[in-house]
Order: structure tokens, then C-alpha cells, then sequence
């Protein structure tokens, strides 16, 4: 396995758990940088804000991954998947962690510090990090037909539909 270059990122309702994560990833022989993104302890950057950044680290090849914390990590996902070539789960459980790398090729990981305990999280992250997509999986070609989603999206990805 190679080693990760990892980005993550919190809002303040995440920022103890991005702390605390981050101390362990930069500890983690699998991982070669930790870049943060923010929060900052005194800091309310709205979520939003903080995924983008970290989506189009990986987006465009800044990093492997991304770990991002929120309330309930959904908001971090919703908004880290608006990035084109982006695939962010909200995960919560092993098994669900697992095939978020290895049958979906996700590659940020979204966590809820009013969901999860510390300890768990921790668990989470130590085997996400051991994770590596296979693309000569059977699963490579389901995640070869959400890059062409992403694809055919286009620029207007985000343009709500009109009624006419």
C-alpha cells in the first residue's frame, strides 16, 4: 500500500474529533502528510467551506483522501460530493467503511462527533486508512459508470432544473 496523503477538516460541531483524529493519522506509519484545513479552535467556518477545500485537494490530486467531521458528518458529504470526481460517504460502522474503499472507491470519509463515540471513530479511521480500492475489482466498473455521472454533470452539475 502506498502512503496517504490525507486532508481533514471539521467545522466547530467536529473540531475536538478533528483533533484528536489527526494527532492519530499523523502517528499512523500508513500516512506519509496530514494537511488541516480548518477549523481552528476559535473558528465557525460554516462546513460547507471546509469540504469543498478538502474535496478539491483530492479532486485535483493534492491528496488521497480527505477525513472531514461535522455534527452528523451528512452535511460534510453532501457538500464534498458537489466536487466533481468526488465520492464521500457518511459512515458510522466497520462494514460500512470497508466497502465504502473497496466496493465504491469513496475516498472521503465523513464522521458525526454527536454520533460516534471518540473510540469508535478512532477504530473507524485506523481501518479506513488500511483500505485500498482494487481497480480490478468486480466493483471497478460500478465505480467507472458514477465517474461517467460525474462527467456527463458537466459545469451545470449544480444549475437547479427549470420548469417550462
Amino acid at each position: 500500500m502506498t502512503a496517504l496523503r490525507i486532508v481533514v477538516g471539521s467545522d466547530d460541531a467536529g473540531y475536538a474529533y478533528k483533533e484528536a483524529l489527526k494527532a492519530d493519522l499523523e502517528g499512523d506509519g500508513r500516512v506519509v502528510t496530514v494537511v488541516d484545513v480548518g477549523v481552528t479552535s476559535d473558528a465557525t467556518t460554516p462546513y460547507p467551506d471546509v469540504a469543498q477545500l478538502a474535496a478539491e485537494m483530492v479532486a485535483d490530486g493534492r491528496a488521497d483522501r480527505a477525513l472531514l467531521v461535522c455534527g452528523t458528518g451528512l452535511g460534510m458529504a453532501i457538500a464534498a460530493n458537489k466536487v466533481p470526481g468526488v465520492r464521500a460517504v457518511t459512515a458510522h460502522d466497520s462494514f460500512s467503511v470497508e466497502r465504502s474503499v473497496l466496493s465504491n472507491n469513496a475516498q472521503v470519509l465523513a464522521l458525526g462527533q454527536r454520533v460516534v463515540g471518540i473510540e469508535l471513530a478512532r477504530r473507524l479511521v485506523r481501518e479506513w486508512v488500511g483500505y485500498e480500492f482494487d481497480p480490478g475489482s468486480a466493483s471497478a466498473a460500478k465505480v467507472a459508470l458514477i465517474s461517467e455521472l460525474d462527467r456527463r454533470a458537466g459545469p451545470e452539475r449544480d444549475t437547479p432544473p427549470t420548469c417550462g
